[in-house]
């Protein structure tokens, strides 16, 4: 699951994409045997219920885990969970997953197993993503694992830059200096854990982990993120507040992302380093 290569919600949840060719297995496939419930949603959604699940279906910002396989209309298979042993978490109805995931794992219930067809509107449209093709109708096999309450949003408004020092790397990101942390360096290959709030350089914001209430985690360094945030995060220490200007080569380039970054976007985040391990 990358918020990764894809530093954005809308994303974030389905795009670690393996490529594998194999055909969608029992594991996915258990909740089959018995009646099954089928819907169409007004948006083009089908959602096939195998096994019903109990209690209340889940609310926006309650954070649900979910065990999938994801398919192409072919059967191919691009992603799965249950060979990993894993099953994904994220907070539902808040752009941490595409469309047509947030809508039909809002209609399930803890213990539910069920079939999601996506149209490609609902799911990554015109964007080609590993193993996926443009414009691809999307079939998920879903099962849910745990309904929990989420974390509680944190407000931030943009922090101010003005009577600052504007650095410049080599590569061409800038970056200011909000607050100096006095915690453990970040270094390659480590696990840092960051708050951030994204922002085009008009100031419109496409995605924040403050109103998420939860920081992101992830290696840094290996590729994992957009290589400004690599580099970027890499100057900081633990505790560092610190807002980056990342010209597009080092973003989305001309492909941009979500839906909501442009092409050749400059992007602007204020960033907290909230962990290192």
């Amino acid at each position: 699951m990358k918020l990764y290569t894809l530093i954005i919600g809308a994303a974030i949840a389905l795009s670690a994409c393996s490529g594998g060719n194999e055909d969608a297995s029992a594991d996915a496939n258990d909740g089959q045997m018995g009646d099954t419930t089928s819907v169409v949603l007004e948006s083009g959604l089908k959602i096939e219920v195998y096994q019903k699940g109990d209690g209340i279906l889940p609310q926006m910002g309650q954070k649900v885990s979910v065990h999938y396989k994801g398919m192409l209309e072919n059967g191919q298979v691009f992603d799965e969970s249950f060979g990993k042993g894993e099953p994904i978490s994220f907070q539902i109805g808040v752009g941490q997953v595409i469309p047509g995931w947030d809508q039909g794992i809002g209609q399930l219930s803890k213990g539910a197993k069920a079939k999601l067809t996506i149209p490609a509107n609902l799911a990554y449209g015109g964007r080609e993503q590993p193993g996926i093709p443009a414009n691809s109708t999307l079939v998920f096999e879903v099962e849910i694992m745990d309904i929990q309450d989420g974390p509680q949003p944190i407000a931030h408004e943009p922090w101010a830059t003005e009577g600052l020092e504007m650095k410049t790397t080599q590569s061409g990101l800038e970056y200011y200096i909000i607050e100096e942390g006095s915690g453990a360096k970040t270094e390659p290959g480590k696990t840092v854990s960051v708050h951030y709030h994204g922002m085009l350089e008009d100031g419109t914001k496409f995605d924040s982990s403050y109103e998420r209430g939860e920081p992101i985690e992830f290696p840094l360094g290996v590729g994992q993120v957009i290589p400004g945030w690599d580099e970027g995060i890499s100057l900081l220490n633990v505790g560092s507040k610190a807002k980056l200007v990342i010209p597009s080569h080092l973003a989305y380039g001309e492909r941009g992302a979500g839906g909501v970054i442009p092409p050749n976007a400059t992007l602007v985040f204020d960033v907290e380093v909230v962990e290192v391990k």
